[in-house]
């Protein structure tokens, strides 16, 4: 049948005003994206023949920090989205690239199971694949001791349960023993069995205690790693796997003590003082052995002459140079309570060390495990930045080492609520950094400031509760007011988080570093974290003596009057602008590299890679067995291959 001509041109003008429609339609939808919206869909849109963008191209690069003075906090800030800069520049986004540049840099064949590890993190969104030097110098010292002598140690350190060490055995790809266990080796394992499937044979000795274990004399140290060095090779015909059927493993069905097993050589130095012991790890000519050497040079390697500022964090808690200035003033340095030590190099997984250590660092399990003091939960942190109180808090206990009625104010912990209580401070002076009357943006020393008045309106320091004293803690009940408890929800109703170490490490610190507050961070201890994180770009760090608390809070709150508008004359007191828009951006900074670097998934990560390590090191055939390919395998899984290559 055939349509008259009338007809023809209606249907004509019911399909076009139709399309018509629906290409408004979607312009008006379309409108209602952002311009980042725009791209991302573009860019999300295949195109047949071409590889995919290489994984991580789609994140975003803050525009650099521009200080607006000459402030020494504000040029630290500066510096540090320049190193951050540099570290995002440099990592690798390929698998080609992650194995070139790990034999480039250690030596060696990455070890068996490596793919799958690539693959495994990759599925993770892992931001750096290249980050894990904490594993390698953890453990590149092991590479001097026999695989047999590590695995003996490994599996018997856990007999003597004086001697605080939990065992964790693994065989054929599950954990079938717990010896010796705690609540931390039982949180260790629940980590464990997602990454079991992928590993050989091992026993591993865990570090029960809260302080850290492993002291090297630096001799014996140095002898060490120059046999580490010696051994690096390449061998193009390396085996991928696993040695099986090792010797030395722990027996599983008797744990009768073998004929011979190594000796740990754990000595106990409680309540004693730490730094006689960690000084035999330091460098001959360091500050903490070398007599001769002065406070000044010593301060000059990682604090600001202006304010007390900490220009280097890593080297701020650095025993071998600032031991000798806060050994009476560290609860573990003056008399820690569970301190047993060797000089012995041992195999021992620790949550945590101080930089004279050479326990095997592993993602604390404060951090693994589900708990409520510690998990950070978004619905607890609803005040944004602007809307938080001009003021720090911290809540704590009188942990950090034993204490008694002489002693209590060499501990950390004390002295802070110290220093940051209003009447305690009210007939003392402190340093801060004043702005130079005749030049303005340009600072100079204060040291005549009277904080008591700016601590009541700034400060809500301390303590809920005592403990570790001895014989008790009623010499406390004269000194300090108990305050009540503080939960998550009612810190993060203040700008700023401040972050001590307790008996060891806090646990509270991913949490800070989640939230939309700034975490201020004082530590000697050192944890799997640390190179992921940058000082003056996601927090902010502070001396371990705290005579630098006020100087960082009047950069941030602001203190006193322009000295063009001061009544009296310049003389009338310190003046710093107020840096307000800096604390947010460091805050938000922060929180925002957590989410991408201190997640679960980075704990699963880390420690998958940090137990193939160790396997190859307890393995007798370490020298002959590593992952041999040059990565191409993996071009089309990183999206990178020829197009020619995709179309077949």
């Amino acid at each position: 049948m055939k349509i008259s001509k009338p007809r023809k041109r209606v249907l004509f003008l019911i399909i076009t005003t139709f399309t018509i429609f629906a290409v408004v339609a979607n312009f008006f939808v379309f409108l209602g994206l952002t311009g980042a919206d725009i791209r991302s869909h573009f860019s999300q849109l295949p195109l047949p023949g071409l590889p995919r963008k290489p994984w991580h191209s789609e994140e975003k690069v803050e525009g650099p920090y521009e200080p607006r003075d000459a402030h020494p906090i504000s040029q630290l800030m500066a510096e540090a989205d320049k190193a951050w800069t540099a570290y995002e520049g440099s990592r690798s986004t390929t698998f080609r690239q992650t194995v070139s540049k790990y034999r480039r840099k250690y030596g060696r064949h990455p070890p068996p199971g490596f793919k799958e590890w690539y693959q495994f993190a990759r599925k993770k969104n892992v931001h750096n694949i290249d980050d894990f030097e904490q594993i390698m110098d953890d453990l590149r010292p092991f590479w001097a001791i026999e695989p047999k002598v590590l695995r003996s140690l490994a599996a018997n350190m856990w007999r003597d349960e004086k001697d605080g060490v939990a065992g964790i055995h693994i065989r054929n790809h599950k954990v079938v023993k717990e010896t010796n266990k705690s609540w931390r080796s039982e949180t260790l394992v629940t980590l464990i069995n997602k990454l079991v499937k992928y590993l050989p044979d091992m026993d591993i000795a865990m570090n029960r205690l809260d302080q850290p274990r492993v002291v090297v004399p630096w001799e014996d140290m140095q002898a060490h790693l120059k046999k580490e060095a010696e051994t690096r090779r390449i061998p193009p015909d390396a085996a991928s796997n696993f040695t099986t059927g090792l010797d030395n493993l722990l027996n599983i069905t008797s744990e009768e003590e073998p004929a011979h097993k190594e000796d740990p050589e754990w000595f106990p130095a409680h309540g004693k003082q730490y730094m006689e012991t960690a000084k035999l790890a330091c460098p001959p000519e360091s500050h903490a052995r070398n007599n001769e050497s002065a406070k000044a040079d010593a301060e000059a390697k990682y604090k600001n002459r202006m304010g007390g500022i900490i220009t280097n964090f890593n080297i701020s808690s650095d025993l071998c140079t600032v031991g000798p200035e806060v050994q009476d003033q560290h609860g573990f340095l003056f008399s820690g309570s569970t301190v047993i030590p060797t000089k012995r190099l041992v195999p021992i997984f620790g949550e945590c060390k101080v930089n004279v250590n050479s326990d095997i660092l592993f993602p604390a399990n404060m951090y693994w495990k589900h708990d409520e003091r510690y998990d950070y939960d978004e619905k607890h942190d609803n005040l944004d930045w602007e809307h938080k109180e001009d003021s720090m808090i911290w809540r704590g206990v009188t942990s950090g080492g034993t204490q008694t009625a002489q002693n209590w104010q060499k501990m950390h912990r004390q002295r802070l609520v110290q220093i940051s209580n209003s009447t305690e401070m009210a007939d003392k002076t402190v340093r801060i950094l004043t702005e130079q009357p005749e030049k303005q943006g340009e600072f100079e020393n204060f040291r005549q400031f009277h904080p008591s008045e700016f601590a009541a309106n700034h400060t809500d320091v301390g303590f809920t509760g005592t403990m570790s004293c001895i014989p008790d803690c009623s010499f406390y009940d004269n000194v300090f007011s108990i305050k009540p408890t503080a939960r998550f929800p009612e810190q993060f109703k203040h700008k700023f988080l401040v972050d001590v170490d307790g008996h060891s490490f806090s646990g509270r610190w991913h949490a800070f570093l989640e939230s939309k507050a700034l975490g201020i961070k004082a530590t000697i201890f050192r944890e799997w974290h640390d190179s992921r994180l940058f000082a003056w770009r996601h927090f902010v760090p502070m001396d371990n003596r705290y005579d630098d608390v006020y100087s960082i809070l009047t950069y941030f709150l602001g203190v006193g009057t322009p000295p063009d508008q001061q009544v009296i004359g310049p003389s009338e007191g310190a003046y710093v602008m107020r840096h307000d828009a800096e604390g947010r951006r460091l805050a938000n900074q922060g929180r925002e590299w957590a989410k991408k670097v201190l997640r679960r998934d980075d704990i699963e990560i880390y420690m998958f890679r940090l137990l193939l390590e160790y396997g190859r090191i307890m393995d007798d055939n370490r020298d002959r067995i590593g992952y041999a390919g040059d990565g191409s395998e993996l071009d089309k899984y990183d999206g990178v291959a020829h197009p020619d290559e995709i179309a077949h």
